[in-house]
């Protein structure tokens, strides 16, 4: 069998972080500008079910045997051979070469998932469809973060802007027009395991609350769902900043969010937010294309570890 490689994008949420995980939407994107490239070749000298796992970016190497069973990467094997219904699946090599970095808010678990289903299933040819692998990467996220809605291992696995409710089929956007968004990076945040944990004490201890907020963020994302799709995306800033306050009230946003937050704007954004988890890690920028070099580079002037800029196209068929 010849090696076969499989290739996964980044995501960001632009609306609905947190209140998703209560039966909210929210809507998110792929990244393309950065990825996951999952190589799978045959290990001829290994018996069936031997694999070898080698992921340079993370300094993670180890084989199949060595993993607790309950390990993310052991489920993930586990659920592609019930998928397939085989016994045990052949002797591999596993490398895991990554441009996406992990603990961001980026989607990097989920990325990882996708591209190694789409990339053993190939190499055995048996390959999945996308709401097989969609299946198999949320399990695989539950392992990694306890009680994920599921979002990111969607947007990745369809690779389009999507509208999301939790345990309902996932909703592809067409944009009627391009959108240009920087990606700032404000540090290091806590796992979004500990992050949605959190929220989900205070909305325990404080539950109508929680929920009045929960609902206005939906609200959010109802319209900008519309302008997603009717085009004139002047109109997301309004939007963007509601949002975020709100996750300011819900306690996700940090001093080193908002400091990003309040630069992008200054330095020309149309808006901005935080993406993701919060208490740490990206915020986003909406911006003119022409000025997203000038303002990704005043930002990393301002505290951003890194910047990552990408686009989302209007979809051929929208």
């Amino acid at each position: 069998m010849p090696a076969v490689s499989a290739s996964a994008p980044g995501k960001v949420i632009l609306f609905g972080e947190h209140a998703v995980v209560y039966g909210q939407p929210a809507i998110a994107a792929p990244v393309t500008g950065v990825a996951v490239k999952v190589i799978v070749q045959p290990n001829l000298l290994q018996p069936p079910g031997s694999i070898e796992i080698d992921s340079p970016a993370v300094d993670f190497h180890a084989t199949r045997s060595e993993l607790p069973e309950q390990h993310p990467l052991n489920i993930l094997f586990h659920q592609i051979e019930q998928t397939l219904h085989i016994a045990r699946l052949p002797a591999m090599k596993i490398r895991i070469n990554s441009t996406l970095p992990a603990g961001a808010g980026m989607g990097s678990s989920a990325a990882v998932s996708v591209a190694m289903i789409r990339a053993i299933t190939r190499f055995i040819g048996l390959p999945l469809n996308n709401e097989q692998v969609n299946q198999i990467a949320f399990e695989v996220e539950k392992a990694f973060h306890g009680t994920p809605s599921g979002i990111d291992n969607t947007v990745i696995t369809y690779q389009m802007p999507i509208y999301f409710i939790k345990n309902y089929q996932p909703r592809l956007i067409h944009l009627k027009e391009p959108i240009t968004l920087v990606i700032a990076n404000a540090g290091e945040a806590p796992s979004t395991a500990e992050m949605v944990a959190g929220v989900r004490q205070r909305w325990q201890q404080f539950p109508q609350r929680y929920e009045q907020i929960f609902r206005q963020i939906g609200r959010v994302v109802e319209a900008a769902l519309q302008i997603l799709e009717n085009g004139n995306w002047q109109q997301l800033p309004p939007l963007m900043r509601e949002n975020h306050q709100l996750l300011q009230e819900i306690g996700v946003s940090s001093p080193s969010l908002d400091k990003l937050v309040s630069a992008a704007l200054q330095c020309g954004a149309y808006g901005a937010k935080l993406t993701g988890g919060g208490g740490g890690g990206n915020i986003i920028a909406l911006v003119q294309p022409e000025q997203a070099d000038s303002i990704a580079q005043k930002l990393r002037e301002e505290g951003a570890l890194h910047t990552w800029l990408t686009t989302l196209h209007p979809s051929e068929n929208g």
